[in-house]
């Protein structure tokens, strides 16, 4: 399987091909630089691969929940990639590939991404028999206060919702938190692995249903 998987959904900026089952990404912390990078690191991805767009099975993206701005511009250059080649297009949650990109073994996860205006994008995830992760709560937008924890268990934190509202947080968890960072972005290498699952089972959408998932109206940025 052949892959391209990219994410701007928040300060970070990423993409990552998949060839041969080996992974290759380029990463960059830059918020205001997204488009330029993004569609750099695509180009650089594909000629150090030594393949072309149509060469691909599909391309996967970051589809939010994220900066609002962030969020359309994955969305778009994703369709803009996916009608060019004609290519079937895998939409990933970026909550959920935040918490792929955990590698503390521990039974839940909670990923949380700075909203700004008092509020974080989070959900809550397990970690299957496969080593990919899979949500066990829905993905919301609130103010940390409201975050009810549906299960015992250990938890660990990931995302920059960690870093603003760490306290809050680590007191709603109390004793069921092993650890947390706040420094997390996603990551395209992360949306591959959980890509990979969508498209052996065939979920996958067509370029114009490539939509972003914003969770609010309210545009932030």
């Amino acid at each position: 399987m052949k892959l391209l998987a990219l994410d701007t959904s928040t300060e970070a900026c990423s993409a990552a091909v998949m060839a041969n089952s080996v992974v290759t990404q380029k990463y960059c912390l830059s918020p205001r630089r997204h488009t330029d990078l993004i569609i750099n690191m695509i180009d650089e991805l594909l000629d150090e691969s030594g393949l072309l767009l149509s060469d691909l099975d599909a391309l996967a993206f970051g589809r939010g929940p994220g900066a609002f701005t962030g969020v359309r511009i994955a969305a778009g250059i994703t369709q803009g990639l996916a009608y060019g080649a004609n290519l079937p297009v895998i939409p990933i949650s970026t909550l959920a590939a935040l918490a792929q990109g955990s590698k503390k073994s521990t039974q839940y996860i909670l990923s949380a991404i700075d909203a700004r205006m008092g509020e974080i994008y989070w959900a809550i995830f397990k970690v299957d028999s496969d080593g990919l992760v899979s949500g066990v709560s829905k993905e919301l937008v609130s103010n940390p206060k409201d975050i009810v924890i549906p299960t015992n268990g250990e938890f660990v934190g990931r995302g920059n919702g960690w870093l603003t509202y760490h306290e809050t947080l680590t007191s709603k968890l109390g004793s069921q938190l092993i650890e947390f960072d706040g420094d997390t972005y996603p990551q395209s290498q992360d949306i591959l692995s959980l890509a990979m699952r969508e498209l052996e089972r065939g979920n996958t959408v067509k370029a114009e249903d490539a939509l972003p998932v914003y969770l609010r109206n309210k545009v932030t940025g």
